[in-house]
C-alpha cells in the first residue's frame, strides 16, 4: 500500500498542468454575495482627477468584493461633498444610502498628497471617523486599502483584510513560482521560482518570512526566506521527506512533517533549524500539523484510526483528541484565529470540499460545492476562506466567506495556479 503521505504529495504534483502562456495578475470576480448588503455611496474625492491613480476606485473594489456592501450611484449629486459637514443626510437617504464616504486629495509642494476621509452614518446622522493621511502617489494603493478596512470595521464589526497580502504557487510550462501579491491580486512578486514543484506556503506571524516546500533537490525539502532581504535557508533537509511546515503564533517553533526516523511524524524546530523535537509518537503517519491560535496545541491529520482523520494534540499533556467523524476522509486542518473551530477538507461521494467544524457543537458546516478544493486557508479576521479549485482543466483561487454566502473566484489567465496562503494584519 502506497503511503498516505505519498499520496496526498502525488495528488498535489498531478495538479500542475503544462501551460503555454507567462505569469498574469490575479483578476477576482464576485459569484455570490451576502442576502442583505450594506448600501454605501463612495464619492469621488475631491482633486482625486489630478492624479494618474484615484483612491476612491480601489475602497469600492474592496468593499464590493467583500459582498458585503452595496454601491449607491452618486452621479448627479451637487456640489459633491468633500467633508463630513458638507453631507446631507435626506439627499442620501432618498438613493437608499446607509452611509457616505467623502475626502480629498489635495497636491502638496514636495509631491506628495494630503489625503483625507470622512465616512458618514446618515441614518444616524453623525460622522463615524475622520481621518487624514500625508502620502505618495506609490503610496496611493495601499491607502485605499488602509481606508477601506477602516469602513469595513466601522459598518461589520469586524477587522478588515483589504491591506493584507497572500501568497500562491503558479506553474507555467516546467517552471514553478512562488508569488505575494496584495489580496486583491495586485503588485504579484517571485519570491523564488525552480524547475522542480514548490509547495505549502506558510507565513510567519509578522508577515516577514515565508516557509515552504521545494523539490531543487529532488526531494522535498522545507526552507525559510525572508520577504525583506530575500535570503532563505534550508530548515529540514533530512533523510527522507521534509513537509507540512507551519508556525507557532509567536513565531518561535515551525511544526514539520519529517519521515527520518523511519515513519511520517510531526516535529518542532527552531525557525533556523535548530532544537529538532519529535512531539508525536504512534505507528501511524501523522502529517499536515498546525498550531492552535493559543500556541498550546496542535491540529493535525493521521489515519491513526483507519482513515485520515483530523486530530488535536496538547503540547502540554500530550493528550490526543480525535475531532473528525464524519466520513471516511477528513485532512488539511486549518484553525480559526477565534480559536472556536477549524475549517478542513472533507471527501464526500467522491467530491472534495471545503468545510468548517465548531468545536463547541461539533457541528460541520460545507462551504463549497467541489469536487476539487483543497489548501484552504483562513483570513486573519476570521470571516474568508481562500483555497484551491480547478476550472476548464487548470488550477485556480476561490475564496467563501465563513457562513458559505459570498464567493469569489482569483483566476490568472492561462496559468495553473494553487496552494495560496492567506497573510497576516500587516505590522502597524
Amino acid at each position: 500500500m502506497i503511503p498516505l503521505l505519498c499520496r496526498w504529495l502525488a495528488a498535489c504534483l498531478l495538479s500542475f498542468l503544462p501551460l503555454q502562456l507567462a505569469y498574469a495578475q490575479l483578476s477576482i470576480e464576485i459569484v455570490g454575495g451576502a442576502a442583505q448588503a450594506i448600501p454605501i455611496a463612495i464619492v469621488p474625492f475631491e482633486a482625486e482627477a489630478t492624479w494618474p491613480i484615484g483612491i476612491t476606485g480601489i475602497v469600492s473594489a474592496d468593499l464590493t468584493r467583500s459582498g458585503l456592501f452595496r454601491m449607491v450611484d452618486t452621479n448627479g449629486v451637487v456640489p459633491r461633498p468633500s467633508k463630513a459637514q458638507d453631507v446631507q443626510p435626506a439627499v442620501w437617504r432618498a438613493r437608499n444610502a446607509d452611509a457616505v464616504l467623502v475626502g480629498s486629495m489635495l497636491p502638496l509642494p514636495d509631491g506628495r498628497a494630503d489625503v483625507r476621509f470622512a465616512l458618514v452614518d446618515v441614518v444616524k446622522q453623525q460622522a463615524l471617523v475622520q481621518m487624514s493621511f500625508t502620502v505618495s502617489p506609490q503610496q496611493f494603493r495601499i491607502t485605499a486599502h488602509k481606508i477601506a478596512d477602516i469602513i469595513y470595521e466601522k459598518l461589520t464589526g469586524d477587522r478588515g483584510v483589504f491591506s493584507t497580502r497572500i501568497a500562491y504557487i503558479t506553474k507555467q510550462g516546467s517552471r514553478f513560482q512562488l508569488i505575494v501579491a496584495d489580496a486583491d491580486g495586485f503588485g504579484p512578486q517571485t519570491v523564488v521560482s525552480s524547475n522542480e514543484p514548490l509547495l505549502s506556503p506558510r507565513w510567519s506571524p509578522d508577515g516577514t518570512r515565508l516557509a515552504y516546500v521545494s523539490f531543487e533537490s529532488r526531494k522535498p525539502v522545507v526552507y525559510v526566506q525572508s520577504l525583506e532581504t530575500g535570503q532563505r535557508h534550508a530548515v529540514a533537509n533530512f533523510r527522507g521527506s521534509n513537509s507540512s511546515p507551519a508556525w507557532s503564533p509567536d513565531g518561535r517553533k515551525l511544526a514539520v512533517t519529517l519521515t527520518k526516523d523511519g515513519g511520517s511524524q510531526v516535529y518542532l524546530m527552531n525557525p533556523d533549524g535548530s532544537g529538532v523535537t519529535r512531539v508525536l509518537t504512534s505507528q501511524a503517519i501523522d502529517t499536515e500539523a498546525m498550531f492552535t491560535p493559543d500556541g498550546q496545541s496542535l491540529l493535525f491529520t493521521s489515519d491513526r484510526g483507519g482513515t485520515p482523520q483530523i486530530y488535536r494534540a496538547s503540547l502540554l499533556g500530550g493528550q490526543v483528541e480525535r475531532l473528525t467523524f464524519e466520513g471516511s476522509y477528513n485532512v488539511s486542518p486549518r484553525p480559526l484565529p477565534d480559536g472556536k473551530g477549524l475549517v478542513f477538507v472533507r471527501r464526500d461521494g467522491g467530491r472534495f470540499q471545503v468545510a468548517t467544524l465548531d468545536y463547541a457543537t461539533r457541528q460541520v458546516q460545507v462551504l463549497t460545492q467541489g469536487p476539487n478544493d483543497e489548501s484552504p486557508s483562513v483570513a486573519p479576521n476570521g470571516r474568508l476562506v481562500i483555497y484551491a479549485s480547478r476550472e476548464g482543466g487548470r488550477g485556480i483561487l476561490a475564496a467563501v466567506s465563513i457562513d458559505g454566502r459570498v464567493k469569489q473566484r482569483l483566476v490568472a489567465p492561462a496559468t495553473d495556479v494553487r496552494e495560496p496562503a492567506w497573510g497576516p494584519f500587516p505590522r502597524s
